[in-house]
Parts: C-alpha cells; structure tokens; sequence
C-alpha cells in the first residue's frame, strides 16, 4: 500500500514516522503545486494521502465520495482510493475530540473562541458541536476579528486553529489571553514547538495549556483506520504520543560556571545520540571572539544580548542536548526561549568546587556571593535539580533516569 502527505511546502514532517508506527504500509512525502495537483490525484502513485496546507479544501472536487466528517467541515485531510473512486475524510475532528478528551476539561455549554477560518478551523468547530461547545469562529476580516475581542471577554476556551507560533515563526502569538479573565483551558493546534506564545502566555497567567501533539497522533490513527479498513488500539496512540513528545524536547543544562554544564552535555550526547548544542560556543563563534573578549570588549551587558540572540535560535530546535552559559538565568527573556522545546535540568554544584579559570565573571567576584544570588533564578527556570558533587557518571545516570 502506497501512502503518504500532500502538501505545497512541507518541510520536516513527524506524519512518516507516526504511520511507519501505526500501520504496515509505505508513506512518502509529496509536494505539489496547484498546477500539478490535478494529474497527481488522478494518476499519482498513491493509494491513501493526508491532506495539509493549503489543500484541504481544493482536493474537495476530486472526490468521488465524502464521509459525514467531511461533509459537515467542508474540508479533507485524508484521501482513499477505493475501486477507482477517490473517498475524502476529515480526521481532523477526531483528533481535536482525542485532545479534548486528553485534557480533562469539560467544554459541554462553554463558549469557545475559535482563531482560524480554514479548514482545521471547521474541524474543531465540527469537533465542538459534538462536545456541546458553543464556538465563535475569529478571523482576520470576519465579523469576529482581531479588532472586537471584547465582546468576546466572557470566553471560556481558546483554541487556536491558524499556524501562527509554529516553527520557524516561534514567538508569534494571535492574541494575549489575558483578555479572557474567564478562561479555563487553551488549545493550539501547532505541536512544534511544544509550547508556543501562546501556550507559554496562558501557562504564565496560570491557564491550563495543551498543545497539538496528542490531535495529530490521533488523527493520524484515524487516517490508518481508513487506509487499512483496522482499528488502531488506544495504547498504541499513547505510546506513539509519549514517544514522539520525549523525542521532541530539548534537554536543557543550566546553572554556575563550573557546575559541569559542558562535560555532561558530552556525555548525554554520546549516551543518547542527540546533538549537542553549546551556548557559549555558539556566542564565541557568532562574535568572532572568545568569552573574555567578548567581555572586554562589550561588558556583560553586550555579552547577554548576543547570548539572548543565540538562545532564540537554540530554543527553536528539537531533540537537542543544550549547555548553556551559567548567567542565563539573569534574563528573564531567555525563560521562554528554552522552555518553548525544552526541558530544564539544574546542575547543581557545591560553590567551593567551582572552578573559576577561564570564566570572567568567576574571576571577577566571589562565586560563593554568586550563586547566592542566582540560586532563586535557577530554581525559577529548573523544571528538574540534579546534584553534580559526585563522578560524571553518576550525574549522568541520574540525568538518563529523569530523562527516560
């Protein structure tokens, strides 16, 4: 069986590597444009395709056949051929109910914002109706838009069915829900990253936040169901979304000059075969200069800012192992950067054991007064302390079990 994802532009997809685990069939990627999309679908070598931007709804006049999902959305994201005819379905809806249902929030009754007014966007609304969910469809030129939110302010969902905030345009988000003092939950279709603005915004005001990774393993089942005419057990989607979510977060290490950021990074690279990305390193080789120079010759202030902008990029990867410097922490900009992908680990070393060779601000003052200070800030951005006063060995044995 040949299968696989259609789109214009697709980039890095995980679609192959969900299927490859759900069913035992072929799945390839194909990007086409408009002007080629009508000879592929009639005569393109395929036997089931997902459908993605920007042709959920321009692939409706090739169907033959369309299911009540599909239907009810007027749009398609998975096509079967069958008997010669081309059937359409829309297992976008499923999956927003699987995310739903995730969450453990009740939407019964609930007014529910829905940003977007493409075809994911009618999938969750379709997904909504069928919660009992009353949904208020926002958009650029509607009569709901971005320009009247205030009538808006009673909302108790936010779902956010556009791809704004998703990579490579992290940090953009379509509205502060803030605006929402009734809020309760907020969903974002976009999976990478894994917390978007949007998601890191409402998680900041203390709103539950769930993003799209659980929708698109669930959907995807649903796609196999119909490629294979066999159900895919739950556990199995489960065990997919636990995989693919581990697999997609950074392992970020930070705390003090010394505290073995680096070494560490080393060695969980060489335990997991993930790429290690160096802060510092990725700081000296953008300036041209080393860390002493760069402090000679910028202070620390210039120093901070050209760490921010290497940050930026760093957060944006996946699956990464990432050192960072030890005063990273003194910007509060730099929290969201590396939680927006990753998983934060402290380091922590006894002061007396910090070496301060090589390492300006180390030379400069007394680390003792210094990790004082910074020990709160470490503890702000940690989402997990691991004591490094012992071998590197165990250190990374403790790391492997946090990270397991």
């Amino acid at each position: 069986m040949r299968c696989g994802l259609l789109g214009k532009k697709l980039g890095h997809s995980y679609s192959p590597e969900i299927h490859a685990r759900l069913g035992d069939y072929g799945y390839d990627l194909f990007e086409k444009t408009e002007a080629e999309l009508p000879e592929f679908l009639h005569n393109g070598p395929w036997d089931g395709l997902n459908v993605t931007i920007p042709y959920k709804k321009a692939v409706l006049p090739y169907c033959d056949g369309l299911s009540d999902a599909a239907r009810r959305t007027g749009s398609v994201n998975t096509l079967v051929r069958r008997d010669g005819r081309i059937w359409g379905d829309n297992t976008d809806t499923a999956g927003f109910l699987a995310l739903a249902a995730a969450s453990g929030l009740d939407l019964r009754g609930q007014k529910t914002l829905v940003l977007g007014s493409g075809g994911a966007s009618a999938a969750v609304c379709a997904a909504l109706e069928t919660l009992g969910a009353r949904s208020v469809v926002v958009s650029r030129s509607g009569k709901d838009n971005y320009e009247n939110l205030s009538r808006h302010a009673d909302a108790r969902f936010i779902v956010n069915a556009t791809p704004l905030g998703m990579y490579p345009e992290n940090g953009v988000s379509p509205l502060d829900p803030a605006l929402f003092p009734d809020c309760r939950g907020v969903f974002d279709a976009v999976y990478n990253p894994a917390r978007t603005a949007l998601l890191l915004r409402a998680e900041e005001l203390g709103i539950p936040a769930f993003n799209g990774l659980a929708m698109l393993v669930a959907q995807a089942a649903k796609s196999c169901e119909d490629f294979t005419g066999a159900p895919v057990p739950a556990e199995k989607l489960r065990s997919i979304g636990e995989e693919l979510r581990k697999k997609m977060e950074n392992v970020v290490l930070i705390g003090m000059p010394g505290c073995g950021k680096s070494t560490l990074a080393s060695l969980l690279g060489a335990a997991t075969g993930r790429e290690v990305l160096d802060a510092d390193a990725a700081v000296a080789a953008g300036a041209g200069l080393s860390i002493p120079e760069i402090f000679a010759r910028e202070g620390e202030e210039g120093f901070r800012r050209r760490e921010t902008r290497v940050l930026a990029e760093l957060g944006k990867a996946s699956g990464k192992i990432i050192a960072t410097g030890g005063g990273c922490v003194t910007r509060e900009e730099n929290y969201p950067l590396l939680h927006q992908n990753g998983r934060m680990i402290w380091l922590r070393r006894d002061a007396e054991k910090l070496p301060a060779e090589g390492r300006p601000l180390s030379v400069a003052g007394d680390l003792r007064e210094m990790a004082k200070v910074r020990e709160p800030l470490y503890r702000r951005f940690a989402d997990v302390i691991v004591d490094n006063d012992s071998a590197p060995e165990e250190t990374l044995r403790r790391i492997m079990e946090v990270i397991a």
